[in-house]
């Protein structure tokens, strides 16, 4: 018997041909689409909520629509069942990451290098030292509270930096847990509502000048209406310099979203069992969101960025991170938050009040 081996046909390395060519890409372009068309469920979700909570945002600028997204998206995961179907995930997902790195991107907008250059060698000293105050305070004091990780670190930059904008900058940064950017927010934004009823009145009593109350409130306070909220109350002068402080310290989100990326991806490489010493791509430790603010910063600053947009601009922008935080706040399930109970309220509260003091503190001895 004569045995035939049958071969199975060699695959052709000629060229493809431009039907093979054509029908690779139809493809391609279906499961974008398809992936496009999955996420809008949720989006229009998201933008709906968001279309609510920014206008109460402005109604209640020391509450802010960010907040007012988070927790309108809380309420709405709860009490609408509807809304944590599996079809709106996907939407979700891409907005609390998505959106929330472009928003960063169009809040650079807002920053001026010579807003910053006009405050002055003067506060450097007092930003530099409350920005190592409320690090060094989340470092040490969340060890002894047990309060560690992502909650840690985003309470952390919330109150050292500028509260909402630097959470969502973090977030977008290391991937924080829902549970975590909640606690976070909800930590910044109550002392952000005891420091505009109680920085003015304390601030008369201390005898501080305009200039010196607007110094104070913006170091020690985080989310920039907040700081406007306390300033302008105070004097008009003393609003004036608290909002340009408050867009400097805004300049420290890029190294210390750089240096959270850089621990996070040597974290991962020795998780990973790989070298400390191994070189990590430029694209793991420089994220694209953080290079198009400070490109966004740096065409405001050329004067690329005429002042009629600026409103709209810093409408957008807002629009943007409430509609991611109103995402993450979908995603949120209530044991998340009891899990962690009142320790993360107690370590922002104890940052609140090292910074307050200290603000005060190092402008006596400068």
């Amino acid at each position: 018997m004569v045995q035939v081996e049958v071969r199975p046909p060699s695959r052709s390395i000629g060229p493809v041909s431009p039907h093979t060519r054509f029908t690779s890409v139809l493809l391609g372009t279906d499961r974008r689409l398809g992936s496009a068309l999955g996420r809008l469920p949720g989006l229009l979700v998201v933008l709906a909520i968001a279309a609510v909570a920014v206008p109460l945002g402005r109604l209640v600028p020391v509450v802010g629509g960010p907040v007012f997204g988070i927790v309108l998206g809380v309420l709405g995961g709860l009490l609408i069942p509807a809304l944590r179907a599996e079809r709106c995930r996907p939407g979700y997902d891409f907005a609390a990451k998505n959106l929330l790195q472009v928003s960063i991107v169009v809040l650079g907008t807002g920053l001026s290098l010579q807003q910053v250059a006009r405050v002055g060698a003067s506060s450097l000293p007092v930003m530099l030292g409350t920005l190592a105050i409320a690090l060094g305070g989340a470092w040490l004091f969340g060890r002894l509270l047990g309060v560690r990780g992502d909650t840690q670190t985003l309470i952390g930059v919330g109150t050292a930096i500028c509260g909402g904008s630097a959470i969502a900058a973090a977030t977008a940064a290391i991937g924080a847990k829902r549970s975590s950017v909640a606690y976070a927010l909800a930590t910044i934004f109550t002392f952000n509502v005891v420091a505009v009823l109680t920085f003015p009145p304390l601030g008369h009593l201390l005898g501080l000048s305009p200039e010196a109350f607007g110094l104070w409130a913006g170091t020690a306070i985080n989310d920039t209406s907040s700081v406007v909220a306390a300033g302008y109350a105070y004097s008009q002068s003393a609003g004036d310099q608290a909002l340009v402080v408050k867009l400097t310290r805004s300049l420290t989100l890029v190294p210390i979203v750089l240096t959270l990326v850089l621990l996070k991806s040597r974290r991962e490489a020795r998780t990973n069992g790989a070298s400390d010493n191994r070189r990590l791509p430029w694209r793991k430790l420089v994220p694209l969101f953080l290079i198009g603010f400070i490109a966004a910063a740096g065409l405001r600053s050329a004067g690329a960025v005429p002042e009629s947009w600026l409103p709209a601009l810093s409408q957008t922008g807002t629009f943007l991170i409430t509609s991611a935080l109103v995402a993450i706040g979908l995603s949120l399930r209530p044991k998340e938050l009891r899990d962690a109970g009142p320790r993360p309220l107690l370590l922002g509260a104890i940052l609140w009040v090292l910074v307050a003091v200290g603000s005060l503190g190092l402008q006596s001895f400068s």
